[in-house]
């Protein structure tokens, strides 16, 4: 081995995305595409990054190790690897969770016999005992065991611990003072090697102290309030921000932690430009938009509401798209696209399709929101729910009766397939002076999963059809937790992700 001047242990970084992608096809050249994703990497570098770490030797990286944090109580020791990670989402990190998970480690074989899986674990020591964890948990793979046919796991196991069988991942855990809780069959179904057994093994931490219980800020209960607002001719700009101002301040009246409004609110503005085309007339409908955003975001703080703002055109580049805010009551603002724009609104008014989809963390939990047409798509709410969506809020804007239906059949489905809670809200009423925005249809509702602790027929609320009004609504986020264990169906949990899956594919640059 040539001679080394240095070695450095430091967090993983996004940059290193590449470097470590060759690192997992060397170490695991007998398993198929083994290589974490881009998303995985900066998902678990973005809600953990103590818990990634690597080793280069001259600037080289050569090892890696990676974790989570959980509640372990959530689990058993017969768990696989996709329930411990969320399938993959690692919505399961709990940071103040009791146990620190190992997710991955693993040494270029041109350096083992440095070390180096020693530092590895000797850090994953330190930070449990740092974090006051009450244990590590790895599932360990056991490759060599596809070697004895005539063996049980459990045998196999022991004659490793008796050091008759040498198994390499098996003996160098045992020999880091991790014991063998379990075996458990299919952890890592891809695994040949293992014939997809694994042991569950655990390093107890001597240091941990059970920490006194604390008051958790975090909401159960949350509110909503949704805005079924009425579309009608203002005077301009004073005259619609003073009625938007009116139902803020009516729903945090009620101390709502959420207010949506529905898809296109700024749509009577377009009046003063009905003597242009539809797609002119939309293009100046989006010059409002910025601060439209600045005045809600402003309502946001003062209200103390958390608030959606349905969507509105956004012009930028020559591009026209269909966007939303996110106005939080800390003061943050966080911004959502329309992925899918209706035909019509292509055809008329020249409208393109966004590329961000992604869950919002709040302090009354992790929602997501899709515009209108996009709840048809189920492929989005699930790429949501994988990231751990408690709320779908969805504003939308239709004119018939059966454009709603489209609309309101889809959500009790996203609702249903996805455990979680979905929040509709649309205008109502009608805009004779606007083209192409004529008349409006809606019945603002929530909808929840169908099962013993929610509603049976999954409305938890809805509001009068086509009456401008507010409609208030509580939605329990521990039913969600119960439910995704111990539902009578679990459908987050029981997809047969070995067959499929749902991931995102990143958008070329435009």
């Amino acid at each position: 081995m040539k001679n080394i001047e240095k070695i450095d242990l430091e967090y993983l970084k996004f940059s290193d995305y590449k470097e470590l992608q060759d690192l997992m096809h060397t170490c695991y050249p007998k398993i198929n595409d083994p290589a974490w994703s881009k998303e995985q990497i900066r998902t678990l570098t973005s809600i953990f990054p103590e818990g990634q770490v690597v080793i280069k030797i001259d600037g080289r990286l050569v090892a890696c190790a990676m974790a989570i944090i959980i509640d372990y109580s959530r689990f058993d020791d017969n768990h696989t690897y996709l329930d411990v990670t969320g399938n993959d989402s690692f919505n399961t990190h709990t940071p103040d969770g009791d146990t620190l998970y190992g997710l991955d480690m693993m040494v270029d074989p041109e350096f083992r016999g440095m070390r180096l899986g020693r530092r590895l674990y000797d850090y994953r020591k330190e930070l449990c005992e740092e974090l006051n964890l009450r244990s590590i948990i790895i599932g360990g793979r056991l490759p060599s065991f596809h070697k004895y046919d005539d063996l049980t796991a459990k045998q196999y196991i022991r004659k490793v611990k008796s050091k008759e069988i040498h198994d390499p991942v098996l003996n160098f855990q045992l020999s880091n003072d991790f014991h063998v809780k379990r075996v458990v069959k299919n952890y890592l179904p891809e695994d040949d090697a293992s014939e997809s057994f694994a042991a569950i093994l655990e390093w107890a931490n001597i240091y941990y102290s059970k920490p006194e219980k604390k008051y958790k800020p975090d909401k159960s209960v949350v509110r909503l309030g949704l805005v079924q607002w009425g579309m009608r001719p203002y005077k301009g700009w004073d005259d619609l921000t003073e009625q938007i101002e009116y139902f803020v301040d009516a729903v945090s009246g009620y101390r709502a932690d959420f207010l949506l409004f529905p898809e296109y609110v700024n749509a009577p503005l377009m009046a003063e430009y009905n003597h242009l085309s539809e797609a002119d007339a939309i293009r100046q409908l989006a010059g409002y938009t910025d601060r439209m955003r600045d005045t809600l975001a402003e309502f946001a703080i003062s209200y103390n509401v958390n608030i959606i703002t349905g969507s509105m055109p956004e012009f930028k580049d020559d591009v026209l798209k269909n966007i939303g805010y996110l106005c939080k009551r800390n003061g943050e603002i966080e911004r959502y696209e329309k992925i899918h724009p209706t035909p019509d609104e292509v055809k008329v008014w020249g409208m393109s399709g966004g590329n961000q989809i992604k869950t919002f963390d709040t302090d009354a939990g992790k929602i997501g929101i899709l515009i209108c047409y996009d709840v048809e798509f189920p492929e989005l709410s699930r790429l949501l729910a994988n990231q751990g969506m408690d709320i779908l809020f969805v504003p939308f804007l239709t004119d018939t009766q059966n454009g709603y239906s489209r609309v309101r059949n889809c959500a009790i489905a996203r609702s249903i397939e996805n455990e979680c809670y979905v929040a509709l809200a649309g205008s109502v009423g009608n805009l004779p002076k606007v083209h192409n925005m004529d008349i409006s249809f809606a019945q603002s509702v929530v909808f929840t999963p169908c099962d013993f602790s929610f509603p049976t027929n999954g409305i938890k609320a809805e509001a009068t059809p086509n009456t401008e009004m507010i409609l208030i609504v509580d939605v329990d986020l521990d039913l969600l937790k119960e439910l995704h264990e111990q539902g009578s169906v679990r459908t987050m949990k029981d997809r047969r992700t070995d067959l499929y899956d749902v991931i995102i594919k990143k958008a070329a640059n435009r």
